[in-house]
């Protein structure tokens, strides 16, 4: 995980929104982040301390003037990996830009040298203020990065411009990242452009009709993810999904099994890894009609071919690593695997069955094989699909040179 061993300090600023606060500081401590939370007066008339103490177990820091911690502000800002503000409301963003003091926060953040991540929150008219912007600019060019603001219900009514907080999820993506590219400690993948494909392809029998699969794309979806936390450029190749598309990531969307090997033919050229976590239907009809067909009672017969088998075709105009997935229903799958890694020139395949319970389609775990060219498979336990997706990347990693 990102944010195992991780320090972080968590700003807290006077707005509505601090109530996404408390499930991003939840969240980083789950994810094994020691989590200082740090208070704004105005922020507490929202959220009490003792909200943030049982969520991070962790006291929480209010006031420059507290008995013994008068260099708080000093550790913290030069001995923690990152500092995230959400909310980063109007005044406390016009006060950092100023290079004001006043508080224990807006002093934090003075002193800190290290990287520095900001959700802004206001009314929409307050952030598309020149005066909002200009400071905004200036602590960019101080090297604060920025998530958000988003579209969306604000406090005072709907609204179609910007000014609403990012979701906690969205914020800790960009957290993650933060940590691999601008918080040391990156890793083999901070930089390469990785191509992940997901979920399933149709093929159409006729406009209304199709084969498919119960794939939902969430393996894939969470790998695109997980290798945009560590710093990479993520292009995915998505079959028909209604998962929404991870912060940061390319989007580049099929239907059929032919567009998404043309998609992949077209990306891989770039690509520094390839992983083919999709499930492409493997036949279509022999014919599709243009109309919808009518029913008929009793019996259809219908010609499928096989469609392009992606990896098997896939031509490579330089070196990366590629992993597949083998999908098995039970039944000597390490052999099968094995075979398909050899079979398609693969450095890594991820075996797992299909049948198993919580396993495979349409379910957020997964229990996984992983086979490499060379060395013991590799055993994972029952975990979840973004656990796994950390697992194959490590895995990847060692393989980059």
């Amino acid at each position: 995980m990102p944010f195992a061993g991780r320090h972080v300090v968590l700003g807290v600023s006077g707005g509505i929104a601090c109530y996404k606060s408390c499930t991003l500081a939840r969240q980083l401590t789950e994810d094994g982040a020691v989590v200082d939370v740090v208070l704004t007066a105005s922020a507490a008339e929202f959220v009490r301390p003792v909200t943030f103490e049982a969520l991070t177990g962790r006291p929480v820091l209010t006031s420059l003037w507290e008995r013994d911690r008068a260099l708080a502000h000093i550790g913290l800002a030069k001995q923690t990996d990152l500092a995230i503000l959400a909310p980063a409301t109007a005044n406390v963003l016009a006060r950092a830009a100023m290079g004001m003091a006043d508080d224990l926060l807006t002093a934090l953040l003075l002193a800190r040298s290290g990287p520095v991540l900001a959700a802004p929150a206001m009314n929409d008219a307050m952030y598309a203020h020149p005066a909002t912007r200009a400071n905004m600019k200036t602590l960019a060019a101080r090297g604060w990065q920025f998530i958000g603001p988003e579209i969306g219900p604000l406090a005072e009514g709907p609204s179609d411009r910007p000014g609403r907080m990012s979701e906690p999820d969205t914020i800790l993506a960009a957290a993650a990242r933060l940590l691999v590219t601008g918080g040391g400690g990156g890793g083999r993948l901070a930089g390469k452009t990785v191509v992940v494909t997901a979920g399933p392809t149709r093929e159409h029998l006729d406009p209304v009709r199709v084969l498919t699969n119960p794939s939902s794309g969430r393996m894939g979806y969470a790998l695109a993810a997980a290798a945009y936390a560590r710093g990479a450029e993520v292009l995915l190749v998505t079959g028909p999904t209604e998962l929404p598309l991870p912060l940061g990531v390319t989007a580049h969307r099929v239907e059929t099994t032919a567009e998404m090997q043309r998609a992949v033919q077209a990306l891989v050229k770039k690509a520094h890894v390839l992983i083919m976590a999709a499930a492409p239907a493997d036949y279509r009809p022999a014919t599709s009609a243009a109309t919808k067909r009518p029913r008929r009672n009793g019996t259809l017969t219908l010609e499928l071919e096989a469609t392009p088998d992606i990896l098997a075709t896939l031509e490579r105009p330089q070196p990366c690593v590629v992993v597949g997935f083998a999908l098995e229903a039970g039944g000597d799958g390490v052999a099968k695997a094995r075979q398909k890694l050899q079979d398609k020139a693969l450095d890594f395949v991820i075996l797992n069955d299909a049948l198993e319970p919580g396993a495979g389609f349409e379910v957020a775990t997964n229990r996984v094989t992983i086979i490499g060219k060379a060395g013991a498979p590799i055993e994972l336990p029952l975990l979840s699909k973004r656990d796994v997706a950390d697992k194959i990347l490590d895995a990847v990693e060692r393989a980059l040179t």
